[in-house]
């Protein structure tokens, strides 16, 4: 085996050392270095080895496929001979295989079926600085199995980027190498300004000038599939001597080994990547790297149940790997699309995926396993205790975990699937009702990214329309209109397949199915997303359809679609804005398919409301799934108990004004709550406290009443004066009377609405002779006294009687006696006659 040497080869006899010595290692190593190829190859001789397999953990299948086939070709053997690799769908060992690439949730089932890993000396953990669940899981049940069952098995994590001593810790002490790398200088090119407008307008002017003032092979990244195909589309025009590859996780391989291999001669190449080419890949011929800045990966939010996927800036790690593909096999050149100052504000690491992630399949995981408490298990980064939680109640709900959390034989038979949990359930919850193979096929259309994408607006959300692409004969294209993903297309019938075998493993053969599955199609959705349930509201003047789902949450249906009309969905698909997420795949169903098939979750409610439209009590009888309503009518027979509550509740919802105040009514609340302020034993009768009581002064009275209308027969001074004793209101009477008698012989109405203040307004004429201030609360309180003119409009507000005579009267006389000659105007007010009457008309 002749090959160049590689940094790593340095650290290769301290990592054989570590192995013998302690059984497992920790080791750094940039890219470049060699370690994904060189390392597995150097321990085959190995003497602990002694015949056993080494199992090398890849985060992605491309990367897995390509490690394989490097190590076969050094060897000089096809791939499936010393070298081979397993994934989902696709395995390449025999019998004379002894290194094993695996993606890494294939170790996990490994692991399930085989806790002890017989056969297997080493398990390598490559590229664990991605810090992905399935990486994190399997090392979690590796250090358990280790320590329970094989203390010799031995584990290697190898990272480029990553806080090597956490993880040597973690393994327990374990030796921490590091390597050096191999990349030459790469000159990093920043935008002066940020990009404004489309992103994909910026990336494709860029790569048009890269070719034309570079050389070599240009690697673009971008954070999907989409904004592939939308730069592809721009880039169409580029000369003949320039090819344009695709390179993320769905393509056929086909076109994945095309996007990697060396240009032909006179030939460039310009590579379209998601991140998945950030490490372990080597694309032949790469000197130019473009990096638009951004990433694309799933979040979970446990506050609505969902996973969405969230675009987001690169972090510096991922960018400085990006970087470094320019300098693998040179000097290169990397352009990134941000400027120094947005860099500055780059996070340093991206964050595990355990902390983000959907933690199903990981608590059904760890069921099987038997230890259901992570907190069981040794960990980098702990699941996070509220998403575990919410995890493990899916779980129990779906049958999967009893009471006490153990896992019942439903969630056994669940796990073998080897699906999302929710899929599995779906697929075993069909196989009674004949509805197997179906149920496989949605599995696999669900687990894939979809099948159609639109050239503009939106792809229809009707799940049948996947069906039936997928079922349609012939090489895929087109279907109603909308193009048909080949490579999405062809996994999803190999998944189907691959699962429903499965099944005959498990259960045997299905059940005779019925004569139209797909009419059930919406049935098999609700198995796997009962929460997902959703109800049509209303539509909006737009054609977009509101539908709320039965944890309660607003959804929203993008016109025009098939399913607009359906009064009842089962969504498979959310994504978007958190508070207004839009439905993407999703299929109708029927109010009988929800009662025959969720019969023992619909519970029938006796509501009896307040109506703020109608101002009624509304008694109603519906029958509801969570926050769907199956129906609702009138109930005839309505506990008067609970009307009454119901009424005091709308009354606390409107406030007291929706009570029948009368003038009298309201003078008597606030005579109360001023005569309060000054002594302790009187209640108080603010809106608010008359609210907060409604129960103890007014719900007596309400007895038949359900309506506003109703209530407008309450006298509410009576119910008032009820609330205080006899001595109560001897006290209100002395310490806020109701009217005060002035000089002239009336009897003026005081008034407390305002209780820091309470006014006596009266006309000026019927104060004369009156000096001393008139008060209240027993003397405690000046009344704020409103001098009225003959027309009751205030000349003067005071709270010093004797000052007005003496001084501002005076000016108010000059002013007055012109306008009201016939009422009478003293020069002497303090000798004068009191008077409520104009002056008497002489002879």
């Amino acid at each position: 085996m002749h090959t160049d040497p590689l940094p790593i080869e340095e650290v290769l006899p301290q990592v054989q050392a570590a192995l013998s010595e302690h059984g497992h290692a920790v080791l750094q190593a940039p890219p470049g270095a060699g370690k994904t190829t060189r390392v597995p190859l150097a321990l085959l001789e190995a003497p602990w080895r002694a015949g056993q397999r080494l199992l090398v953990l890849e985060p992605r299948r491309l990367a897995t496929r390509a490690a394989a086939q490097r190590m076969a070709q050094l060897l000089g053997e096809p791939v499936g001979e010393t070298v081979g690799y397993r994934m989902r769908l696709d395995q390449r060992v025999g019998p004379r295989t002894r290194i094993e690439v695996v993606t890494e949730g294939v170790l996990t089932r490994m692991l399930q079926s085989d806790p002890a890993l017989e056969g297997v000396g080493l398990v390598v953990f490559d590229e664990f600085h991605e810090r992905s669940l399935q990486a994190d899981l399997g090392l979690a049940l590796c250090l358990e199995a280790r320590s329970v069952l094989r203390e010799d098995l031995r584990l290697l994590v190898m990272s480029a980027t990553l806080d090597g001593e956490a993880v040597a810790r973690l393994l327990g002490e374990a030796p921490l190498i590091t390597s050096a790398g191999r990349t030459y200088p790469v000159t990093t090119h920043h935008r002066a300004h940020r990009v404004e407008g489309r992103l994909e307008d910026a990336v494709a002017a860029t790569v048009h000038d890269v070719l034309a003032e570079e050389t070599g092979d240009v690697l673009v990244f971008l954070p999907g599939a989409g904004e592939i195909r939308r730069v592809a589309e721009r880039l169409a025009g580029l000369p003949a001597s320039v090819r344009v590859h695709a390179l993320y996780g769905l393509l056929p391989q086909r076109e994945q080994d095309q996007a990697l291999a060396p240009s032909p001669s006179g030939q460039r190449k310009v590579v379209l990547a998601t991140s998945i080419a950030e490490t372990s890949l080597t694309i032949e011929g790469v000197r130019v790297v473009v990096d638009s800045g951004l990433m694309r990966g799933p979040r979970f939010d446990p506050g609505s149940g969902m996973t969405r996927l969230v675009t987001r800036p690169v972090t510096r790690d991922a960018a400085d790997q990006r970087r470094g593909r320019a300098g693998r096999l040179g000097p290169g050149v990397c352009y990134r699309l941000w400027t120094r100052a947005d860099e500055a504000r780059l996070a340093d690491h991206r964050r595990p995926e355990i902390l983000e992630a959907d933690l199903t399949p990981l608590a059904l995981d760890l069921a099987a396993w038997g230890t259901p408490d992570p907190a069981a298990l040794h960990w980098l980064s702990a699941p996070p205790t509220a998403t575990y939680a919410q995890a493990s109640d899916l779980l129990t709900y779906l049958g999967a975990l009893d009471a006490e959390g153990r896992l019942t034989d439903h969630g056994r038979a669940m796990q073998r699937l080897g699906l999302h949990p929710r899929l599995a359930h779906m697929v075993l919850a069909a196989l009674p009702l004949g509805l197997g193979r179906l149920a496989c096929d949605v599995a696999a259309l669900l687990e894939e990214r979809d099948l159609l994408r639109a050239s503009a607006g939106p792809v229809e959300a009707d799940l049948r329309l996947r069906l039936q692409a997928l079922e349609a004969p012939g090489r895929p294209g087109t279907f109603h209109g909308y193009t048909v993903h080949g490579g999405a297309r062809h996994r999803v019938r190999q998944a189907a397949q691959q699962v429903w075998r499965r099944v005959q493993r498990e259960d045997g053969a299905d059940l005779p199915a019925p004569t139209s599955p797909l009419d059930h199609l919406g049935v098999l959705v609700a198995f796997a997303y009962p929460d997902r349930l959703a109800q049509r509201e209303h539509e909006q003047a737009d054609g977009t359809v509101r539908y709320r789902l039965r944890t309660g949450r607003r959804v929203t249906l993008s016109p025009p679609q098939v399913l607009s009309k359906a009064p009842f969905l089962a969504v498979a698909d959310l994504g978007g804005p958190q508070r207004e997420a839009r439905i993407f795949r999703a299929v109708s169903l029927t109010e009988a398919d929800l009662r025959l098939h969720f019969g023992g979750q619909i519970h029938t409610e006796q509501a009896v409301a307040w109506d703020a439209g109608a101002q009624a009590v509304r008694a109603t009888q519906r029958d509801v799934l969570g926050a769907l309503v199956l129906r609702e009518g009138p109930l005839a027979d309505t506990d008067p108990e609970a009307v009454r509550t119901a009424l005091l509740e709308g009354i606390r919802q409107e406030g007291v004004a929706l009570l029948p105040w009368t003038k009298e009514a309201r003078q008597l609340q606030a005579r109360i709550v001023f005569a309060a302020r000054h002594e302790a034993s009187l209640p108080d009768t603010s809106d608010g406290a008359l609210l907060d009581d409604l129960a103890t002064w007014l719900g007596p009275y309400v007895d038949g009443m359900r309506s506003r209308g109703d209530l407008q027969r309450l006298d509410l001074g009576p119910l008032l004066r009820h609330r205080l004793t006899w001595a109560q209101q001897q006290t209100l009477d002395a310490m806020a009377p109701s009217h005060l008698t002035v000089p002239s012989g009336s009897r003026i109405r005081l008034d407390y609405s305002d209780p820091t203040a309470p006014v006596l307004a009266v006309r000026l004429q019927e104060l004369f002779g009156q000096t001393e201030t008139p008060t209240v609360a027993r003397g405690a309180v000046p009344l704020t006294v409103h001098l009225l003119s003959p027309a009751h409009r205030p000349v003067q507000v005071t709270q010093d009687l004797a000052g007005f005579w003496a001084t501002s009267y005076f000016d108010v006389r000059k002013d007055m006696r012109g306008r009201y000659p016939k009422h009478p105007w003293p020069e002497d007010p303090l000798s004068a006659t009191p008077t409520r009457r104009a002056k008497r008309r002489k002879g």
